[in-house]
């Protein structure tokens, strides 16, 4: 899988080692940073690009180019202050997508304030699962059931909308099979194949791992 998009990781911790090994697996160019050297020692095994610097300082985010990267990804929890200050900077630089990772609802909200575009909690969301979301754009969660099958809840297309299940074949195009349907806040797996789709639904579908990059 060819992944055009650039990824900066903060904090090579577990969780942050997670993330970054699974995006360069995926094909992803990835920027590992940490401020200790014997843990960007360690990473640099796998991950070409692995820099020990401060991500507190501005200055260092625009010379590691940070300011040119997709999305970063922030997986200092152990520090909440150093978190939101990065978070802050990423920001102000202008970095599109900022995830930070979390370690209670208080910080959540402090994070939020301060910019964060997305706050996952380590308990709830493992490195792994948080990279197969960010590599799978267009997706509103991506859980992986097996090593070649995946669930994915999406948002109906535009161009699907007015049209129905059977119209738009999706097994057979993207080997799609659509589990339940969620609408207004609600799930329901009673579905009506020949009923149109309408803007705003999402579908839950199990699909092959392997070839969700035909839906990106």
């Amino acid at each position: 899988m060819s992944i055009h998009k650039t990824y900066a990781v903060f904090g090579l911790g577990r969780y942050g080692q997670a993330v970054a090994k699974e995006l360069h697996e995926s094909g992803a160019e990835v920027i590992g940073v940490d401020i200790h050297e014997t843990t960007v020692n360690e990473v640099a095994a796998y991950l070409p690009v692995c820099k020990c610097a401060d991500v507190t300082d501005v200055a260092v985010l625009r010379q590691l180019g940070i300011d040119e990267v997709d999305a970063v990804i922030v997986a200092m929890a152990s520090s909440l202050e150093s978190s939101v200050l990065t978070v802050a900077l990423c920001k102000e630089i202008g970095v599109p997508l900022v995830v930070v990772k979390c370690g209670n609802e208080t910080h959540r909200k402090i994070l939020q304030r301060v910019g964060a575009d997305r706050v996952v909690f380590p308990e709830n969301e493992s490195g792994v699962r948080l990279a197969k979301n960010l590599l799978s754009s267009g997706f509103v969660d991506v859980i992986e059931l097996s090593r070649d099958v995946s669930m994915i809840e999406m948002d109906v297309r535009p161009e699907w909308v007015g049209k129905t299940l059977i119209e738009l074949g999706l097994r057979k195009k993207y080997s799609l099979n659509v589990a339940a349907i969620r609408e207004h806040g609600e799930v329901s797996i009673d579905i009506d194949p020949q009923r149109p789709l309408e803007a705003g639904m999402k579908l839950i579908v199990i699909a092959d791992g392997n070839k969700i990059n035909k839906l990106l």
